[in-house]
């Protein structure tokens, strides 16, 4: 009777609310490409990403639209969560553009520590336990999302657009952020100006160095075990000198728990430690100053806010 309802529902309307949101930022950025084409490294390749984003969203649409069920309805909403793999690297190819920020952001950590907190946590929480459970945390950023989205999809099944648009709302917001806030984070900006000026300043400007040196040095190289090694190998391969401000790690795992409250108490009490771990995490292993979990923190509810808003005003047609 559910997925009967569900379909009624979505023969109404043509995009689900996720798929507008990634037309949405689809064309906003390439916008932004015909604006700085002359300044990026690979324009085209970047519009050729976005044509084939477009066209195997229709695509998806139509193989729904012929073939209507819940796991044709699951393929629409998997295949815009799993398009966050593109979008974030992609923010990269814009702010490598402009000037680093990373020497404020040092220097504000400083001010207001008296320290560097990235620097300090890792000496003081150096031994292999430690090391275990903070990327524990980190790595379970991903398996948290597809955790909540299964269980909105699964248990609470006309909520799950809500759910869904809510978190990549959220992620667009950070990504467009980070499109003009070229903040790479402690783990690139350190080995570049060395850990004794990382220490204690003062912290020179680098300007453009990651446009041409975008390889992150991993600090955790050869230390830990299995989830060390599992995160050392996701910032390996993914990871790019962009996204330190505000934290989207500790925003969107903060949404997370909230959405997870909200379908369930149990759920979020599971995922609690999980969350408290990944904060750590984030400054743990140098992914972040201090000054961006706190704002993370700060913008996730924020977002939540905003973003349950604009659903429930703008999109929700079960509105009496």
């Amino acid at each position: 009777m559910a997925i009967t309802l569900l379909k009624r529902e979505e023969e109404e309307r043509k995009f689900l609310a996720v798929e507008k949101l990634n037309l949405l930022y689809n064309l906003l950025t390439t916008i932004l490409i015909i604006i700085f084409y002359n300044r990026l490294q690979q324009p085209q390749e970047m519009l050729i990403g976005r044509f084939l984003i477009l066209a195997g969203t229709f695509a998806i649409i139509y193989i729904y639209t012929k073939y209507p069920s819940a796991a044709t309805r699951l393929l629409r909403l998997v295949t815009q969560v799993a398009l966050l793999s593109y979008w974030y690297p992609d923010t990269f190819e814009f702010n490598r553009i402009f000037p680093n920020l990373d020497h404020l952001f040092a220097q504000t950590e400083l001010a207001l520590f008296g320290c560097q907190p990235a620097l300090l946590f890792e000496q003081v929480c150096s031994n292999y336990w430690w090391r275990e459970f903070f990327n524990l945390g980190y790595w379970a950023y991903y398996p948290m999302i597809i955790t909540v989205c299964l269980w909105y999809f699964f248990k609470k099944p006309f909520e799950m657009e809500r759910c869904t648009f809510i978190i990549m709302c959220s992620f667009f917001i950070f990504y467009f952020i980070y499109i003009f806030l070229p903040v790479a984070g402690p783990q690139f900006y350190f080995p570049v100006i060395g850990e004794e000026i990382a220490k204690c300043g003062p912290y020179p400007s680098i300007d453009c160095y990651f446009n041409l040196h975008p390889e992150i040095s991993i600090p955790q190289a050869d230390k830990g075990g299995l989830f060390t090694m599992l995160v050392n190998m996701a910032q390996a391969s993914g990871e790019r000198p962009t996204a330190a401000f505000p934290s989207s790690h500790i925003g969107i795992s903060t949404i997370l728990i909230l959405l997870a409250f909200r379908a369930k108490k149990e759920l979020a009490s599971i995922m609690f430690p999980l969350y408290v771990l990944l904060c750590c995490a984030t400054v743990y292993i140098k992914a972040h100053y201090l000054i961006d979990a706190v704002c993370g923190l700060l913008s996730g509810i924020l977002l939540y806010v905003v973003t349950s808003w604009i659903f429930d005003k703008w999109l929700n047609d079960k509105k009496q």
